[in-house]
């Protein structure tokens, strides 16, 4: 249930954790290497199993092996976020959560349903009925990039304040607007997050609190720097670092995600870039220009 204690361990950064593969195989050995990466970085809290993580790549059985994985050698050193409960059709959802060991875990991250385009009404209604059955409390995540329906800043602070099951919202609608409409109507102990990179300064500016982060896979401890800063109120510094950052985003998002940042992590040596069809490994000629700004900014 929401309070300021699960206010507080969700202000800060997460790392939504990429799944390492090897011809086509899940790689523990490399899972372990960068679960540690992570944490030994500063690293607030990991987030499993989201689109990063490919989840919806794996089947059921892969993401009850990777989830178990993560929880266990993690050893509850930060808290686990999991994002595997994303179902189209909301029984999906709470049939779901009975067929999951979540012991060890300490909240489930959930996104708006994808392909349908339910009404706001409809996805009010979908998180409400989530959160009667959920065992964890909830971060909701609106990217409509992904499920091309926006989640409303009326609708997402109702369902804060209608529920105390609902801790905060992963925002990645790329809208700063929608994004000040929230911080000024949501409840005070429910957390606000940046789910893109390139806005978690303007969204931290604006209420924000922290940032759930792709490039925090390659540059864990930097990106911890620049949100610390900011949490602090020196955006000078932290936008110094956020420049640095801007020379290789284009790169990391231009084949999507995670293409990039596995290619960012096997040019820093941290696992293979290989993905899963239908994604595609970044080409080569983006993996050079991206080694070539990775190269400049050490």
């Amino acid at each position: 249930m929401r309070s300021q204690e699960t206010y507080k361990r969700y202000t800060g950064m997460g790392v939504a954790i990429t799944t390492p593969f090897v011809d086509g195989k899940i790689d523990f050995h490399t899972l372990e290497r960068l679960i540690e990466h992570k944490i030994e970085n500063g690293t607030d809290y990991l987030v499993a199993l989201g689109s990063t993580g490919e989840c919806n790549l794996l089947n059921e059985a892969e993401q009850k092996e990777v989830l178990r994985f993560i929880i266990d050698k993690t050893e509850k050193r930060v808290p686990i976020v999991a994002g595997n409960f994303s179902e189209i059709y909301t029984g999906d959802v709470i049939d779901k959560f009975e067929r999951f060991d979540m012991s060890g875990l300490d909240s489930l991250m959930i996104s708006a349903p994808a392909y349908v385009k339910p009404p706001q009404e409809g996805m009010y209604q979908h998180y409400m009925k989530i959160a009667e059955h959920a065992p964890l409390p909830i971060i909701i995540y609106n990217v409509p990039g992904r499920t091309k329906s926006n989640l409303e800043w009326e609708t997402s602070t109702r369902l804060a304040h209608d529920s105390k099951k609902f801790i905060g919202l992963k925002e990645a609608s790329g809208d700063l607007i929608q994004t000040i409409h929230i911080t000024r109507n949501k409840p005070s102990d429910f957390f606000l997050t940046s789910g893109d990179d390139e806005l978690a300064l303007a969204m931290m500016a604006n209420g924000g609190e922290g940032l759930i982060s792709v490039i925090g896979n390659a540059y864990p401890k930097e990106t911890k720097r620049m949100i610390d800063l900011a949490l602090a109120g020196n955006y000078s510094e932290a936008v110094k670092i956020q420049h640095e950052f801007f020379r290789i985003y284009l790169w990391i998002y231009k084949e999507g995600n995670p293409a990039g940042i596995k290619a960012a992590q096997e040019i820093l040596g941290l696992g293979s870039k290989e993905v899963r069809l239908p994604l595609a490994a970044l080409t080569e000629g983006s993996y050079e220009l991206l080694k070539a700004e990775m190269e400049r900014m050490r």
